[in-house]
């Protein structure tokens, strides 16, 4: 079945800050929201389905989605649906709700905040509840685990994860909407002590608090999604290859990357060792440029920062010149949940 041809029509996002206090749910939202639909040169009245990603725990409060409705009015009733995760997958619901036929312009927001909780107490939340949770375990303590196994099995070595992480900080320190970070030498970055072996505190994700929407309209113009699909790997880490992102290969598969050639990828990697996994998953080569806004790594707001890998991918073909990109989302540990996103210019 031909698929209706669905394009990013406009994409805001607030600067995402270590610690952002200022704006409640509702704000949040309509600040993005606003920014988006004046990005798309569209108006709130345009817009035939709304789609939001976010999550209770990170946000402190039950029915927090609900609260931010009002940033973008929800009276007279709007069609509107949510996700309790990333809203890069909000942003599938609404090109799935796209394809009916019946409404041609979508609105997909995602909010958050890291600075409100404990966000390995909350991580372990989201673990089996019968095995692993019981025991203290964090999403950080198995991305360990998973970087271990990349480096024993010769994928990398802890220098090339340092080259990484200075890569992406570099890139951050250039981009308005991520926080500046201090960059050290590879020597330096080597020298320093483990957090959780044998990942130090510069190869995990600096996170932050933000907010991000994406306008998708049928037809119009501006970058058009060609390919869009995700795939889930087993919960249990230990019942799946912790040294191949299987499900990120299904889902891009799926979404035709292998059948392009792709200019760039913004990928939503929050360690290190995720980021070297992602390129031989997606065989994403040396002539690919990787997270050139720094990705999840310069800045990673819970539900927002896959949203965002969109948004990036998009404008770095409305504002770069490039043909095609890609961009990546993930949930859950060790890269259990995968999204993928291939876009062209048109």
């Amino acid at each position: 079945m031909a698929h209706r041809p669905v394009h990013v029509a406009g994409f805001a996002q607030l600067p995402h800050a270590r610690i952002n206090t200022t704006h409640e749910e509702a704000e949040l939202v309509r600040i993005t929201t606003a920014g988006a639909l004046a990005d798309a040169g569209l108006g709130r009245k345009d817009v035939g389905f709304t789609c939001s990603g976010s999550n209770d725990y990170y946000m402190g409060r039950p029915f927090s989605f609900v609260m931010a409705l009002d940033g973008i009015g929800a009276w007279p009733p709007i069609r509107e649906s949510h996700v309790e995760m990333d809203a890069a997958w909000a942003l599938y619901e609404a090109w799935v709700r796209l394809q009916h036929g019946d409404v041609d312009v979508a609105l997909v927001y995602g909010f958050g905040k890291s600075s409100l909780g404990d966000n390995d107490a909350i991580s372990n939340l989201m673990l089996d509840p019968y095995f692993l949770a019981p025991l203290g375990i964090t999403h950080r303590q198995i991305d360990a685990m998973q970087a271990r196994a990349v480096l024993d099995a010769g994928l990398a070595t802890e220098a090339d994860l340092a080259a990484i992480a200075r890569r992406c900080r570099a890139a951050g320190n250039e981009n308005p909407n991520a926080p500046d970070t201090d960059l050290s030498s590879i020597e330096e970055m080597l020298a320093a002590p483990a957090t959780a072996p044998p990942l130090r505190a510069h190869d995990y994700a600096t996170r932050t608090d933000g907010a991000a929407a994406i306008v998708l309209r049928v037809g119009g113009g501006g970058p058009r999604i060609r390919g869009l699909a995700h795939r889930i790997d087993a919960h249990q880490p230990g019942s799946r290859s912790l040294t191949a992102a299987r499900s990120a290969a299904l889902a891009a598969e799926a979404a035709g990357v292998f059948d392009a050639e792709i200019d760039a990828a913004e990928l939503y990697a929050t360690a290190t060792s995720h980021e070297v996994l992602l390129r031989r998953a997606l065989r994403l080569g040396d002539g690919t440029a990787i997270s050139p806004s720094g990705g999840a790594l310069a800045a990673d707001t819970p539900m927002v920062s896959g949203l965002v890998r969109i948004g990036e991918a998009a404008n770095l073909i409305r504002h770069g010149g490039m043909r095609r990109t890609v961009a990546h989302a993930a949930q859950g540990a060790a890269l259990q949940h995968n999204l993928v996103c291939l876009l062209e210019a048109t």
